[in-house]
C-alpha cells in the first residue's frame, strides 16, 4: 500500500477512535459527540495525507515522525483554539491525543508504507 494511502486510511481510523474517547471527557462533551467523531475523522483525513505525501518523499524515519507530530499537532491546536460555549478550552484534551495519532501515522507510513518508485 502507498505511503499517502495508508496514512490517510491509518489517520481516519485512528482520528475517529481519538474522537470517540471525547465521551469520557465528561457529559459536557456527550451531547455533541457525533460533530467530534466527525470533525476528527476528517483532521486525520487530513493529516494522514499529509504526513503519508511527506513520507513518500523522505525515508528517514526521525523526519516523518516529527513532521508526523507537528502537522498533527498544529490541526489539533487549531480545534482546541475554538472556545466551548461557557468560554473555556479543552487543550490538553485535544491537543495530546491529536499529536498521538501523528506520531503513529509518521511511523506507520515511514515502516510500512511502499516506497515511491521514481521512474528515470
Amino acid at each position: 500500500m502507498s505511503k499517502v494511502l495508508l496514512g490517510i486510511i491509518l489517520g481516519a481510523v485512528l482520528g475517529a477512535f481519538d474522537g470517540s474517547t471525547a465521551w469520557f471527557s465528561g457529559p459536557a462533551v456527550r451531547d455533541q459527540i457525533v460533530g467530534i467523531i466527525i470533525g476528527s475523522t476528517v483532521k486525520g483525513l487530513i493529516v494522514g495525507a499529509i504526513v503519508g505525501w511527506y513520507s513518500s518523499r523522505t525515508q528517514s524515519l526521525a523526519k516523518g515522525l516529527l513532521v508526523g507530530v507537528l502537522v498533527a499537532a498544529f490541526f489539533a491546536f487549531i480545534i482546541a483554539a475554538i472556545p466551548q460555549p461557557d468560554g473555556s478550552h479543552y487543550w490538553v484534551e485535544i491537543m495530546v491525543p491529536g499529536s498521538i495519532v501523528g506520531l503513529i501515522v509518521g511511523y506507520a507510513t515511514q515502516k510500512y508504507g511502499r516506497p515511491r518508485v521514481v521512474k528515470a
